[in-house]
């Protein structure tokens, strides 16, 4: 990894960055700072990502041409539907262009399928339009099969991305499950061209996205290197892709 190449992945993280705040006691002020801080970046980013109460607020103060998503079903990941569909129809209402809905992973690992498929096809009806990522919370599936089985449920239900942790759990992104999700987005002829991949929770340099970019370059091809089909959910995230491009 040489300098030069180091400084091309901090360009194209800023472009796929997903700047986030979802602290418990974030307040008004949080969401402020975090839309100052993505209009001083050295360029666009791709989305804040805020808690649904809160997305008004981003839509008013975010960057123009930026998106604002806000999570649903969020962090516990359960398999209420109607807490997860009155989490999107809030999203919905309140204008935010995409949804980051955690997949009821501790059904999956039960050995209940039906569950998150209904789950996800309901919220998936309140929100058509609009950019659905599904956060498979892959370091609590932990191994390839149900990583790979929770992938072929949210493609089967209409996600744009399937996006790897809520950073709420003590593993995040891993290139192992990323390489997985990977692998069954392009084994899906419907999904292959179409849907994309963000990785989250832990990616907080430059060097830690590099790895993602390769693998979704290998896996994907080189056309998926766009915001419409990678995202990183990051805050701190930022500063070392400033520090790298001040280098």
């Amino acid at each position: 990894m040489n300098e030069r190449n180091l400084q091309q992945a901090a360009r194209l993280a800023l472009a796929c960055l997903d700047l986030t705040s979802l602290n418990e006691q974030d307040s008004e002020a949080d969401i402020l700072r975090l839309a100052a801080r993505a209009a001083a970046a050295p360029g666009s980013v791709a989305a804040l990502c805020v808690w649904p109460r809160f997305v008004p607020l981003a839509l008013a103060h975010a960057p123009a041409g930026g998106a604002v998503a806000a999570v649903a079903n969020f962090p516990e990941g359960n398999d209420d539907i109607e807490r997860a569909v009155r989490d999107t129809q809030q999203i919905v209402a309140a204008g935010a262009q995409e949804i980051d809905l955690v997949l009821p992973w501790r059904a999956l690992m039960a050995g209940d399928t039906a569950a998150p498929a209904a789950l996800l096809r309901a919220v998936r009806r309140e929100c058509e339009g609009r950019v659905l990522k599904v956060i498979l919370e892959s370091g609590e599936l932990k191994t390839t099969a149900l990583i790979a089985a929770a992938s072929r449920i949210a493609l089967a239900e209409g996600a744009d991305f399937l996006k790897t942790s809520t950073g709420k759990t003590p593993t995040g992104a891993t290139p192992e499950a990323a390489r997985v999700m990977l692998e069954a987005i392009a084994a899906d002829a419907q999904a292959a061209q179409r849907v994309g991949f963000k990785a989250s929770g832990g990616v907080r340099r430059v060097a830690d996205a590099l790895v993602y970019l390769d693998l979704v370059e290998q896996i994907l091809g080189r056309a998926a290197l766009v915001p419409q089909r990678l995202r990183l959910g990051a805050s701190a995230l930022l500063d070392d892709i400033e520090a790298v491009l001040r280098s």
